[in-house]
């Protein structure tokens, strides 16, 4: 069965991208923006990264029962498959029924992504997506880092290699991205953590202007925030509280040599952009150096070969038939009870016992 005829008239709007680099508050804002009853917000979609997909004519025929097994999109949203059309052709439409659905069970209107892995590609989400906006939102990549050293200990993702390297960089690969949408006239509004966890109602009203959407109290708090789509694990403790506290106390500290680096690219930042760029008006005063060139070059060259290594697995999942990926699961898991679990299109029965149902869904690049 497709959409009905009174959802396809109705007049939803959107895409609205919320993005940032991981551990920045996207979580927070997530949890708070959906709070509105005007906006419909999925938490880690992720359909766009799967962009591969859609040009496969097999891939793209099971686009919605791939997209449960890369993350359980559909599962964790509580979508119902027989809604959506039965021919999709493009990320677009796929996306854009998707977020229709999603609309239509809560009654928004705008629907969107909430996702910290479309920090570098928002000049290919606007190529696709021509009515989209953007939200971003920046924090001081000291934080981040300390963040990221925290969730280490709870998430194998961040505590992969190269994980700081990434978030020094992506800041200012994104801060590229977000000059390249204001130059196509893309509607783009930037806030920065310390803003929305120090002034929050201040920080929303003007996200809600930003969205031609009427400011509602509710997008103030966290009480009663749907928070059901949200990944588990301990780094996600905070935005599945009750209080917007800045930090959670007992932060890991960084190495020196991680600390000096940051404050390298800091002053280099400063010096180039200064008060142009909304995280260089929250750095504290920076004494150190700016990175040399050999140090630029080197950075660079491992920045890009980390963002391959992170594409890697989502094309080949686009590519690889479906069965090439239950086998993967099976052995890597050696758990019958698992892959049994973790195999189906879509989940609809509770996960083997002994172990929580979170342990089973993908927690990759959340925040």
């Amino acid at each position: 069965m497709g959409l009905d005829h009174e959802q396809a008239l109705r007049p939803v709007s959107g895409p609205l991208f919320v993005t940032g680099v991981w551990r920045s508050g996207t979580s927070l804002l997530y949890a708070l923006l959906n709070r509105h009853p005007d906006l419909g917000l999925f938490y880690e979609g992720d359909l766009p990264v799967l962009r591969p997909m859609f040009h496969i004519r097999y891939s793209r025929k099971n686009w919605l029962r791939r997209w449960e097994y890369w993350n359980a999109g559909v599962s964790r949203h509580g979508l119902d498959p027989s809604r959506f059309p039965a021919s999709i052709k493009s990320l677009a439409e796929a996306a854009e029924a998707a977020g229709r659905e999603y609309c239509r069970k809560k009654g928004a209107r705008i629907w969107g992504c909430k996702s910290p892995s479309y920090c570098d590609r928002l000049e290919q989400l606007a190529g696709d997506f021509p009515r989209a906006r953007f939200v971003v939102i920046w924090r001081d990549p000291e934080e981040i880092c300390r963040s990221v050293v925290d969730a280490a200990a709870h998430s194998r993702w961040f505590a992969g290699s190269g994980m700081i390297h990434r978030a020094i960089l992506a800041c200012e690969m994104m801060k590229k991205q977000c000059d390249a949408l204001v130059l196509l006239g893309v509607p783009v509004h930037q806030i920065h953590y310390k803003e929305l966890v120090g002034d929050t109602p201040k920080t929303m009203r003007g996200i809600c202007e930003f969205l031609e959407v009427p400011f509602v109290p509710e997008v103030t708090s966290l009480e009663g925030a749907d928070r059901s789509a949200v990944f588990g694990g301990a780094h996600h403790s905070m935005v599945k509280g009750t209080q917007i506290v800045a930090s959670r106390e007992g932060k890991k500290t960084l190495s020196p040599r991680i600390e000096s680096k940051i404050r390298r690219y800091e002053t280099l930042w400063k010096s180039q952009m200064g008060e142009k760029w909304l995280l260089c008006r929250y750095l504290s005063n920076a004494h150190e150096t700016t990175p040399g060139r050999w140090e630029r070059l080197t950075d660079s060259l491992l920045f890009s070969l980390l963002r391959l290594k992170d594409a890697a697995p989502t094309v080949a999942f686009s590519i690889l038939p479906m069965w090439v990926w239950q086998l993967y699961r099976l052995v890597k898991y050696r758990s019958l009870a698992f892959a049994k679990y973790h195999n189906r299109v879509f989940i609809d029965e509770p996960a083997p016992k002994k172990k929580k149902r979170q342990q089973y869904l993908p927690n990759r690049q959340d925040t």
